[in-house]
This record gives C-alpha cells, structure tokens and sequence, in this order.
C-alpha cells in the first residue's frame, strides 16, 4: 500500500501544504513552516509549485 503526500484537511493555514507534509512524515507543522518562512524567496516558490503539485485531501461528510 502507498501513501501519498497530500494536503491536510485540518491544518490548513494557506492550503495544507505545510500541514499534509507534517502530516506524512508525522512532524510539527511549524517545524515543516519555518524554512518556508526563514528562505522567503526560494520558500515562496516551492510553496507555490508544491500547492498545485501534491494533492487534494478527500472529502468526508
């Protein structure tokens, strides 16, 4: 069975993007946030690219 990275459905301060990672490698998210946050510029980039490249949580009811 493989698990995939995808976007956390609760910890979602922007996208999930930060909190799925945390999520899979079974981290804080601030420990996942502040290298986004200390190297603004390359941080930035990748957090966009990483929005549209890992996937949408499912939907529950």
């Amino acid at each position: 069975m493989s698990i995939r990275i995808q976007k956390s459905a609760t910890d979602r301060s922007l996208h999930g993007v930060c909190g799925g990672i945390a999520e899979y490698f079974g981290i804080s998210p601030f420990i996942v946030r502040l290298p986004f946050i200390l190297f603004i510029p390359a941080g930035l980039i990748i957090y966009i690219v990483l929005t549209n490249l890992i996937d949408e949580p499912p939907y529950s009811l």
